[in-house]
């Protein structure tokens, strides 16, 4: 009985705690209160009190990381101290909820920025002190790493189709169609297959138009572009650039960054110069 007891009453304090936000004609309400304004411009949510004094900012980022692993969070901005801009998880009240009901879901749910006096100054400058981390699942962790490493390389194409790592010449393309340019993305679908090749001519695989598949010398395969079911397409037609930097994740040995350490000349005294 005592058991059940504590159930109800959980039960009635997450209903009676649970405020139902609703958006308005641009006003913000909790449990039919009004508490903000919010207004849209180039995607950039700003809140404002009910005297319409724009408080801070809400901007919805979704990006591509490597291939198809994307990220998706909010930048957070006060209008009235932009010291710093932060990173921040969003959430929504359903995966049908536009980014308006989203930013205002999770000023009152997530953030706790919102309440049912309005919003509140003290807990958003608390959030740029302590700023909590973000929580990346373990694709998205290691799509970054990824990401880390190649931004390291600077992977360009020149428009002869040679492949440059913070510009110095690490490899070449071969066989490459007649509409080749080097920002250009890959649309031709050819039998003969574009080659990669590193400085010294050491083939490194090559890169198959009809199936955008990419096969490394060492027999590693993978595909640059798979139909994704409800979203937009992505990298459908790939460019030179992701290709050369895909081919540098499967074979760590075309690309090495090498650091060169200069070492002086040394005395008889073991001191150097």
């Amino acid at each position: 009985m005592k058991k059940c007891m504590i159930i109800l009453f959980t039960i009635l304090g997450l209903v009676i705690n649970a405020q139902n936000v609703k958006i308005k004609r641009g006003i913000v309400s909790l449990d039919g209160i009004h508490v903000a304004k919010i207004s849209d411009k180039s995607k950039v949510y700003t809140f404002m009190d009910l005297k319409e004094t724009p408080i801070y900012t809400i901007e919805f980022v979704d990006k591509s990381i490597v291939d198809s692993v994307r990220d998706s969070y909010i930048k957070l901005n006060r209008i009235y101290n932009q010291d710093k801009t932060i990173e921040l998880d969003y959430i929504s009240p359903s995966a049908f909820s536009g980014e308006e009901k989203s930013a205002a879901y999770t000023s009152v749910k997530s953030l706790r920025i919102i309440d049912e006096r309005g919003i509140n100054i003290k807990n958003l400058d608390e959030l740029f002190k302590n700023t909590p981390k973000r929580k990346l699942d373990a694709k998205t962790k290691e799509a970054y790493t990824i990401r880390t490493k190649v931004d390291k390389l600077n992977i360009t194409v020149n428009n002869v189709g040679e492949i440059l790592s913070n510009g110095k010449p690490v490899g070449y393309f071969t066989n490459l169609p007649p509409s080749f340019g080097s920002e250009e993305t890959i649309t031709d679908k050819t039998f003969v297959d574009i080659e990669i090749y590193d400085a010294n001519s050491k083939f490194i695989g090559k890169y198959i138009t009809t199936t955008k598949q990419i096969k490394s010398a060492g027999g590693k395969v993978f595909t640059l572009y798979r139909e994704m079911s409800g979203r937009a397409s992505i990298l459908k037609f790939p460019t030179y650039k992701a290709i050369a930097e895909r081919m540098a994740i499967m074979d760590p040995n075309f690309i090495k960054v090498q650091e060169k350490v200069m070492v002086g000349e040394v005395t008889k005294d073991g001191v150097q110069k």
